[in-house]
């Protein structure tokens, strides 16, 4: 019985800490920013300090899954290349908690304004929502984001090598 109770709690300290991590997204569900903040519980406001605009998908949407399997974390495809105006659309399959952050370091100075504003309900600098359900899905738009090659990482699984790369056209 006691354990029971442990692990109910611990149950909901993880679904407390998770709370809010608003997976939708303007650019593929048509919701609107209002409608997506009433329905999202108070959370403290996005760090990132995005200096241009949310630049709408006028491309081709790309899908990359987000799966465990054969024992390893990974991103299929790992490494993708859109063209500018292309949109990503990241899905959770398998092995979750996941979520997209870019290597903030390596992204230049001119790009990284565009890349925050297209980076809808940022949990910290260049990083979604965590993604916790299977079929949860996170879009980027690369709309205005400048040629170049854009290195990122699921947080949770990074020591055991989840990562990818975008090439940017």
């Amino acid at each position: 019985m006691k354990i029971s109770r442990i692990l109910t709690g611990a149950a909901g300290m993880i679904a407390l800490a998770c709370a809010g991590a608003d997976t939708s997204n303007t650019a593929t569900t048509g919701d609107t920013a209002a409608a997506a903040a009433a329905a999202t519980p108070a959370m403290p406001a996005a760090t990132p300090a995005a200096t241009g605009t949310m630049a709408p998908i006028t491309g081709t949407t790309h899908e990359v899954r987000m799966v465990f399997e054969n024992n390893e974390y990974k991103f299929v495809p790992a490494n993708i290349t859109v063209k500018a105006g292309d949109g990503i659309r990241w899905i959770m399959v398998s092995g979750a908690p996941h979520n997209v952050a870019f290597d903030a370091a390596s992204i230049a100075a001119n790009a990284k304004g565009q890349l925050s504003a297209n980076m809808p309900n940022q949990i910290s600098e260049l990083s979604s929502p965590m993604m916790i359900n299977p079929n949860e899905t996170y879009t980027i738009s690369f709309a205005n984001v400048p040629a170049g090659t854009y290195n990122y990482h699921c947080t949770p699984h990074l020591a055991m090598g989840m990562r990818g790369v975008i090439t940017v056209q």
